[in-house]
């Protein structure tokens, strides 16, 4: 043991994805896994302040949790499945049945990554068992995300890991057919996860800074994973210059502030230096992408010196090639927004005019608050404050965030009449 104390927390940020990723691989059951490392790290912020550090604590980690899964393994009678994987060695040494290597070690993190986002499982089972069994998030944390009761959550992962036993999902190390497969649905999900925490639905907050700091965290492990794949690199670097604006998105009494009244020297210039060399380096492989293409109008926002030296055409175009790649209602929202500040409010409106006449977005336009609040500052701006208070009574009357709908309230007392 060292003399030197370290912060049980600390070690478990690094160490529980590594720990759960090996355990799933030696004992074939990502509960019993999950559980182990559990007890693992339970049993060391209980000893390591009282006897000192162990010296190497991922080590101690292995040896302990694998002994709590063998113990489990022996209650359950499932011990003989599993003796083959499982080397107990007498007196205190340590189980590990040979050395790790960089490569296993990464290996076995993929395999937990792209396990929890198996296509058999639900859009919503696999966020949740991202956060759970990869970021190490307790039930109640990741309740408090999807806004459910501590026990709805509970229920839901265990039924995930149910469906896992039983259908024997593979945790396995993945070739590369499987890898490129399911590294798209990994990023989605951390992008989500990064979305509801950037502008959350349903907090009564904008920004919930818990959310965004485990995306990004998810992101960079990913990053690590796999660093030679420039969407991974993409969606890093879009998370890390979209995020560094975040203390300034809010006033004192946290109300959203928009982006052209936001203090730029609060913004995070170290954050928005290591996300533009992310985005440089993914740009290297010349091989585009939509989240490659996101983090540049991302950078083009976050190094203008003033909202007014944002080069706006960039944005416009770069905007324009997203569409063509992809078409969706979000991205033709972003695109009038730009060529409203490009070309003047007048053709952004016809831009938005546009996309509402899309037959695919007209229906999710409608309860889309961005939408609508988007085309009362573009109707205020042109000095049409009765359609523009109008536009702003849609939005209000379809968004869910307490603090956006605070914000709502003000525009429209702003520009309704005296009186009225």
């Amino acid at each position: 043991m060292s003399s030197a104390r370290l912060d049980v927390a600390d070690v478990f940020r690094d160490e529980w994805p590594r720990l759960v990723a090996r355990l799933v691989r030696d004992v074939g059951d990502v509960g019993l896994a999950e559980d182990a490392a559990q007890e693992a790290f339970v049993e060391a912020a209980r000893r390591w302040p009282e006897r000192g550090s162990p010296d190497v604590p991922a080590a101690w980690l292995l040896t302990t949790a694998r002994r709590k899964a063998i113990d489990q393994l022996r209650r359950s009678k499932r011990l003989t499945d599993r003796l083959a994987d499982l080397v107990v060695v007498e007196d205190g040494a340590s189980v590990a049945d040979g050395a790790e290597t960089p490569g296993d070690l990464v290996d076995d993190q993929l395999a937990l990554l792209l396990g929890c986002c198996h296509p058999a499982l639900s859009f919503d089972a696999q966020v949740a068992l991202t956060l759970r069994i990869v970021a190490g998030l307790s039930s109640a944390q990741i309740a408090r995300a999807f806004f459910v009761s501590e026990s709805t959550m509970t229920r839901r992962l265990t039924r995930s890991k149910s469906k896992i036993r039983a259908t024997n999902l593979a945790f396995t190390r993945p070739d590369v057919a499987t890898l490129h497969e399911r590294l798209p649905a990994v990023s989605a999900i951390i992008y989500s996860i990064f979305t509801e925490g950037h502008a959350s639905a349903n907090a009564p907050t904008l920004v919930r800074g818990d959310l965004c700091d485990e995306a990004i965290w998810l992101g960079t492990l990913v990053h690590q994973l796999v660093p030679d794949d420039p969407e991974v690199s993409g969606l890093l670097a879009l998370m890390l210059l979209i995020d560094a604006r975040r203390a300034t998105r809010t006033d004192e009494h946290g109300v959203p502030v928009r982006l052209a009244a936001q203090d730029r020297t609060g913004w995070d210039a170290a954050q928005i230096s290591t996300g533009i060399t992310t985005l440089a380096n993914a740009y290297g492989a010349r091989r585009g992408g939509p989240y490659q293409f996101q983090a540049a109008i991302a950078a083009l926002h976050a190094t203008a010196a003033t909202f007014d030296d944002t080069d706006w055409a960039a944005i416009v175009r770069l905007y324009e090639v997203l569409l063509a790649r992809q078409p969706s209602a979000v991205l033709g929202l972003n695109h009038a927004v730009a060529v409203s500040q490009r070309d003047g409010m007048a053709a952004g409106l016809r831009a938005l005019e546009l996309i509402e006449r899309h037959e695919p977005f007209a229906e999710e336009l409608a309860d889309y608050p961005y939408f609508h609040s988007a085309r009362g500052e573009m109707l205020a701006a042109l000095n049409r404050s009765s359609e523009a208070v109008s536009a702003f009574d849609q939005a209000l009357a379809a968004c869910t965030n307490e603090a956006e709908r605070t914000h709502l309230a003000v525009r429209i007392r702003e520009l309704s009449p005296p009186n009225e």
